[in-house]
């Protein structure tokens, strides 16, 4: 299932969000402007490197955590993780507000951050992307709007077809499939090492610390689950 919207317009302006995924966009097209030495060089110097992280635990190590949020391994990392950020974001810094919901993300990356860390303690390699921060936000999402519906995207035979899912099924599906996946990336690889490339537990870890600190940020703006002058091509 790819989701293309969720039902619930944002009543403001989502200004945080567009700012991320501005940031995340121009840092990119950063790291594509280097060579793959100094892009080598730049990840380690500013992704989180577990075995790093643990042994010179610093103020310098601290900062790539945050860093690291603004880093990505290729264009299919990139706009899958804006993708989601511009799907689901909007309404939870709407709930939040501005600040609250930039200070939630920069918490939900970091807690995210962590977890991976402890999971992969002795990997050398440089754990970099916003999904952990964005895992937040969807954990966030689940909790603050469980009446929402996502409109996805299936392919059946090649042909598209759209469904309006509810966002507690579709996140929860997507929760279940990354702690599964994470879950037998450890069965079946070394613990020190991402499997694939890829920080299921920060994902795992993010969204489970966006449910828990969600109601912690949201102003308490009652949800709606839909608007009256609501529409949808599909």
């Amino acid at each position: 299932m790819f989701p293309l919207q969720d039902t619930i317009p944002s009543r403001s302006v989502p200004v945080v969000t567009w700012a991320l995924i501005v940031v995340n966009v121009l840092v990119f097209f950063l790291e594509t402007s280097m060579g793959e030495v100094q892009l080598e060089r730049f990840l380690q110097s500013f992704g989180v490197v577990p075995v790093r992280f643990l042994e010179s635990f610093s103020l310098a190590q601290v900062a790539t955590v945050f860093t690291s949020m603004f880093l990505h391994g290729g264009w299919a990392h990139l706009i899958g993780n804006m993708w989601f950020l511009h799907i689901f974001g909007d309404n939870v810094e709407d709930r939040m507000g501005a600040w609250n919901y930039l200070l939630f993300y920069f918490l939900a990356g970091a807690c995210a951050a962590v977890v991976q860390v402890e999971i992969s303690a002795n990997s050398t390699t440089p754990m970099i992307g916003a999904s952990g921060a964005i895992s937040g936000v969807l954990g966030a999402y689940w909790v603050l709007f469980p009446h929402s519906r996502v409109i996805t995207m299936v392919p059946i035979f090649l042909v598209p077809q759209f469904f309006e899912v509810p966002a507690v099924f579709f996140l929860g599906l997507w929760f279940v499939t990354e702690f599964f996946s994470g879950f037998f990336s450890l069965a079946g690889a070394a613990a020190d090492e991402v499997a694939g490339g890829v920080a299921f537990w920060a994902h795992i870890g993010g969204f489970a610390v966006g449910m828990l600190i969600a109601g912690l940020f949201a102003r308490g703006a009652p949800e709606r689950t839909r608007y009256p002058d609501e529409y949808s091509p599909w």
